[in-house]
């Protein structure tokens, strides 16, 4: 029989069983728990100290069906919760491999057996692209902590060199006033301003080592062109596509009308259509100048933009310089 000890422990063993083993379709009889105590934790008790201990645990809150064998029918998080964080996990490219399958591995802890059979799609995770820098947890907690106190933080940036590694961009490092962290496809973005300079930077957290939380205090949002009302993070995920910093403007284009989902998927619901034909539409949109060049290049063929000139002639440039490259 069981000591006092493990007496004690009995109806939280009988919870890791049935969090362990049962789902709201699938379900233990009594002398399956008891086999599984036995088994599992070298624990004996008779069936009605499972039962007492169930309805202990249903007094606690937990949910509970006792109709057709125990069941622990909902959980912190449902498997299409669970799921979807494991595949945050798998596909973000901001923490290392090991801290990603370290992190997928206490996600799927949090469920049963059946749930774990079916995710084996975690499998693929060597496959897939992670970064390389094993502190990229490390400086997600550090700067988190900075945005918190208000301080300024202090951190090694860096870039890949030809042999695939991580090399400084420079000997000092760069001290920063840190204000917001965002994700963007895959990645995580700090949202900062260097003390010189009146305007926001990003720099990518993957790509950031040795970073430290400094005694200085930060310079105010409102010192900051574009964060002088405060951070908007969808206005200002609209305004930067592609994570590149720089000025905004007003930037009107004529775009094939089978883009709107793309219009809409890159700029928010923020952009006005000023004329409507059968086929194509004509927007403007307030965003980052330096980073529609690259958008109005990669849809080239579908987007034409009409002002701001300045832009509109560098895209000719860039067009001129693409074609000489493709000529036989």
């Amino acid at each position: 029989m069981y000591t006092t000890a493990n007496k004690k422990m009995l109806n939280m063993l009988i919870l890791e069983i049935l969090k362990q083993y049962t789902d709201e379709n699938h379900g233990l009889t009594q002398q399956e728990i008891l086999k599984l105590l036995e088994q599992n934790y070298d624990v004996q008790c008779d069936r009605r100290s499972v039962k007492a201990n169930v309805l202990s645990l249903k007094e606690m809150g937990y949910d509970i069906s006792m109709e057709n064998g125990y069941r622990l029918v909902s959980r912190e998080f449902d498997d299409a919760e669970l799921r979807i964080l494991i595949d945050s996990v798998l596909f973000s490219k901001s923490i290392s491999t090991k801290q990603a399958k370290n992190l997928i591995g206490k996600l799927r802890g949090m469920s049963s057996k059946y749930f774990n059979a079916k995710v084996t799609h975690v499998s693929n995770l060597p496959e897939l692209q992670h970064t390389d820098n094993k502190q990229a947890v490390y400086a997600l907690d550090v700067i988190n902590d900075a945005i918190s106190a208000k301080r300024q933080i202090s951190f090694i940036y860096n870039v890949y060199g030809t042999d695939f590694k991580l090399h400084p961009k420079r000997k000092e490092p760069y001290i920063v006033n840190p204000y917001q962290m965002i994700a963007n496809n895959g990645k995580f973005y700090l949202v900062a301003n260097v003390d010189k300079h009146d305007n926001v930077i990003h720099f990518r957290v993957d790509k950031i080592t040795d970073v430290k939380m400094l005694d200085s205090k930060v310079k105010p949002m409102k010192m900051v062109h574009g964060l002088e009302n405060g951070f908007n993070l969808p206005k200002h995920m609209a305004e930067h596509t592609y994570m590149f910093s720089g000025d905004s403007a007003y930037v009107k284009m004529s775009v094939e009308k089978f883009l709107m989902s793309d219009l809409v998927d890159w700029f928010g619901k923020d952009f006005q259509i000023l004329k409507e034909e059968e086929n194509t539409l004509e927007i403007r949109v307030y965003t980052n100048e330096r980073a529609i060049r690259f958008w109005a290049l990669q849809y080239g063929p579908y987007v034409e933009v009409l002002e701001p000139q300045a832009l509109r002639r560098q895209l000719k440039d860039d067009v001129k310089v693409m074609v000489n490259k493709y000529m036989d």
